[in-house]
């Protein structure tokens, strides 16, 4: 092949070449490079540091100095500048410097242009899942990001359960897709304080979601309006209570107020006859009439106590029952409110998709099952708590023999807490040292019940995201923030995402459209993304640039000494995310 002005240039950072080249020919630079940020320009632009920050991310570097300070610096080598057209790369103070004063606007703008250029590889994975399956299915988890309990830098930081402990930092939501083409996909990630728990995150994981893919299934406003019917009546019977509440305790002030009238007037008759007693010098004897007024003294003085005891009872009755009035009526509220908006969201959704969820015990509440099955996802979950797993199994227990793992079912069983029938799975593990008990819920047309091992893989299937989150941690440092300013820490998050995504789809391009005896040698289904990232992004090579294209030439330093991988140019080159969608049909050229 001829090839004219050539020019070359060693790397140590070979992968990192390829995915810039990657991310050059589908326009990613040039519309990040358009991106506007609020800080002045020196000798390195705030684009390109931020820039900067999403290839240390790629190539897996733990800590932002490891950019300056490595074995092999990433700001010294131009051939990985070259490849995402920078003329060089800052220092990673400087690096540093500009994520400190990133705005919360600029970071949301950069979040977003990372979301538009991401959207059109979410749709074509959601078209393949609609042919393969016809439906999609999503996980959501959340974890944890520590920080140093010492430290008193980190904004909003907060004490929460991570990693099996209570510790300092933050939590992050975070939504994959099953995806077709790359087992996993990530659509969004969403940053918490650290004490957040999962039991309040559910709507805002699938809301997440549903924005990323501008897709959501039909909403279930059927079965809202039967749960707003019947909270009417639960509130109707509350406000009797409360009525008859108040009743009770306009008899006990009654009472006691004619006690203490009694009380006075029978304490004067008791004087009065006392004085007249004295004045005749007549003596009282047991059954004399001064002897009978003291002793209703007494007695009224004894009842005017228990009629305070009623007064405060009948005023704790009426206390609890307004109570729960008012949080029937708020519950009757938030449906009615709700069931308003699922019926504009109908409206607005002519094409509605079959979604699925598959959450762990923590979103497992009857509050977040109900609602996920309100807004039309078929939910995979467990109970959420081992009183729940205790009182579904006394509820739905089976008297015969357990084996040693065993699982039994019952379809469209009604737990004592919930109010729309679920397909409940009892399951137990006997071994030698412990008793192991669990309750699967399934809400569906999936009749689950009737194959239970298919029912218990398929959830456990949703191990993936947990994959991904140890993926996240151990090869992009998702547990190490960079930096710590909240809009650079909402980046640093959203890249690690972005890095899982973007070397899948790079692995996929460069399979379809790189030559070269490296070619099957830098498979990802072949590394692995850990190793990809780890060897791949740190090993040694020769870059030759040309009018064509680029051809990389690995040294006999690098673990693939001896191959080499042409990357030749296409017609994508250029194209900005606004013109992504005309030649949408010849990028998915190379992916097919």
């Amino acid at each position: 092949m001829r090839r004219k002005h050539n020019h070359r240039q060693p790397t140590e950072h070979a992968c990192l070449v390829v995915w810039g080249d990657f991310a050059r020919q589908l326009g990613f630079l040039e519309g990040f490079q358009g991106l506007a940020f609020q800080q002045r320009i020196r000798q390195h632009t705030p684009q390109g540091k931020v820039l900067e920050l999403l290839v240390a991310t790629l190539a897996g570097l733990p800590y932002l100095q490891d950019i300056s300070r490595a074995a092999h610096p990433l700001d010294q080598d131009l051939a990985v500048a070259r490849a995402w057209e920078q003329a060089g790369w800052a220092d990673y103070s400087g690096v540093s410097r500009t994520l400190q004063k990133l705005s919360l606007a600029e970071a949301q703008a950069v979040i977003a242009y990372l979301h538009a250029f991401s959207q059109p590889f979410f749709d074509r994975e959601v078209e393949l899942a609609l042919q393969a399956e016809g439906r999609i299915v999503l996980d959501g988890d959340l974890t944890g990001i520590p920080v140093s309990k010492s430290s008193r830098s980190y904004p909003n930081a907060a004490y929460g359960h991570m990693d099996d402990a209570i510790r300092l930092g933050y939590q992050a939501a975070v939504v994959s897709l099953r995806s077709p083409s790359y087992l996993r996909t990530w659509l969004s990630i969403d940053h918490k304080p650290g004490n957040t728990l999962s039991s309040s995150q559910a709507e805002a994981l699938v809301q997440a979601a549903e924005a990323r893919l501008n897709r959501r299934p039909w909403r279930r406003t059927d079965l809202l309006e039967k749960r707003v019917a019947q909270l009417s009546q639960i509130t109707q019977a509350a406000q009797q209570k409360v009525e008859h509440a108040q009743h009770l305790l306009e008899q006990a002030r009654l009472r006691l107020e004619t006690t203490r009238t009694q009380q006075v007037a029978v304490i004067q008759q008791a004087q009065q006859l006392e004085q007249c007693y004295i004045e005749r010098d007549r003596p009282m004897r047991p059954k004399s009439k001064l002897a009978l007024a003291q002793e209703r003294v007494a007695v009224l003085a004894r009842r005017i106590p228990r009629n305070e005891q009623a007064l405060e009872k009948a005023q704790t009755r009426l206390g609890k029952a307004q109570t729960n009035l008012d949080r029937q009526q708020a519950l009757q509220q938030q449906a009615q409110v709700r069931l308003e908006r699922f019926q504009q969201d109908n409206r607005c959704n002519p094409n509605p998709l079959q979604m699925v969820i598959r959450l762990d015990a923590g979103f497992g509440t009857w509050e977040n099952l109900g609602l996920l099955i309100e807004m039309g996802y078929e939910v995979y979950s467990k109970a959420f708590s081992a009183q729940s797993v205790k009182v579904l199994f006394q509820q739905f227990g089976v008297t015969s023999q357990w084996e040693q793992v065993e699982m039994h079912a019952h379809a469209q069983g009604v737990p004592a807490k919930f109010w729309y029938p679920l397909d409940i799975g009892l399951l137990r593990i006997c071994s030698a040292d412990r008793l192991k008990t669990g309750i699967l819920l399934h809400f569906g047309a999936e009749t689950v019940s009737q194959d239970l091992p298919s029912w218990f893989h398929f959830y456990n299937h949703r191990q993936g995201i947990e994959a991904g989150i140890k993926e996240s941690k151990q090869v992009f440092c998702l547990h190490h923030l960079k930096v710590r300013s909240e809009a650079a820490i909402l980046v640093q998050e959203n890249f690690v995402l972005f890095a899982g995504n973007f070397i899948r789809w790079a692995s996929a391009w460069v399979s379809g459209h790189a030559q070269g005896s490296a070619k099957q040698a830098l498979s990802l289904s072949r590394l692995g993304m850990k190793r990809l990232v780890q060897a791949g992004a740190h090993t040694s090579a020769t870059v030759n640039w040309n009018s064509e294209g680029c051809l990389l030439r690995f040294s006999d330093l690098s673990f693939l000494a001896g191959k080499h991988l042409w990357l030749p140019r296409n017609s994508l080159k250029n194209k900005g995310p606004t013109q992504k969608s005309s030649c949408f049909r010849t990028l998915w050229q190379f992916f097919e």
